[in-house]
């Protein structure tokens, strides 16, 4: 007997996977470059958190859900301003991103005993798998298990950028940083995705994309 999961088309899941990676990552930090090329150092950090604030306040006025990962990345980001403005040091402001990564990796392994560890809590934010899904013990188990991938995502991450923050320039820094980090978060998706499969296949679960609403077939 085999389940079949249905998922929105393969557009929707990269609209809604999409959209929060752009809105709490890309944008403010491409509104720091233009800021800090053309205004200085203070309005770039001072225009990355304003757009961060603008997108939550944005989502408290309309009454829609904040996603994980807007909040956890602007509560950093409030720190982080907080620290480039008292001390000016544009190496201090993007050192503490640099360390997020090794934050990161350990709150994802000391959410691993959790029944909802925070990976799984994250993942809602970019793909919005149906309850018959996230309900499974295999999908819980899977969770659990990726989480030790991510863990080791993050530390590398961590390594390479503060190696390159000591060794380059600040326009020089987000070039390579940015590519390289959304190269090993790249590496890291397709591992997931490949182990996420056969998790599933071995439970005789299947994935179909394309359906217009998600539900649960048995047959």
């Amino acid at each position: 007997m085999t389940t079949l999961i249905h998922l929105p088309p393969i557009g929707s899941l990269l609209r809604h996977a999409g959209r929060p990676l752009l809105e709490s990552t890309l944008i403010p930090l491409a509104l720091f470059w233009i800021l800090f090329t053309h205004a200085g150092f203070d309005a770039g950090i001072i225009g990355a958190l304003s757009w961060s604030a603008l997108a939550i306040g944005r989502r408290v006025v309309t009454r829609r859900k904040i996603p994980a990962i807007l909040w956890l990345t602007t509560v950093l980001l409030v720190v982080r301003t907080v620290v480039g403005l008292w001390t000016g040091s544009a190496f201090l402001y993007f050192l503490q991103p640099t360390v997020q990564n090794f934050v990161f990796a350990g709150l994802l392994l000391v959410t691993i005993g959790l029944e909802r560890p925070l990976l799984a809590k994250l993942a809602d934010d970019f793909c919005a798998f149906p309850d018959a899904l996230t309900q499974h013990p295999r999908m819980k188990s899977f969770f659990k298990k990726v989480s030790l991938l991510w863990a080791a995502v993050f530390l590398v991450n961590g390594v390479t950028t503060l190696a390159v923050l000591a060794t380059q320039t600040v326009g020089n820094f987000l070039m390579v940083s940015t590519a390289g980090s959304y190269s090993l978060v790249a590496v890291g998706i397709g591992l997931s995705l490949w182990w996420f499969q056969r998790s599933l296949a071995g439970e005789g679960i299947g994935l179909r994309i394309g359906v217009p609403q998600p539900k649960l077939r048995v047959g």
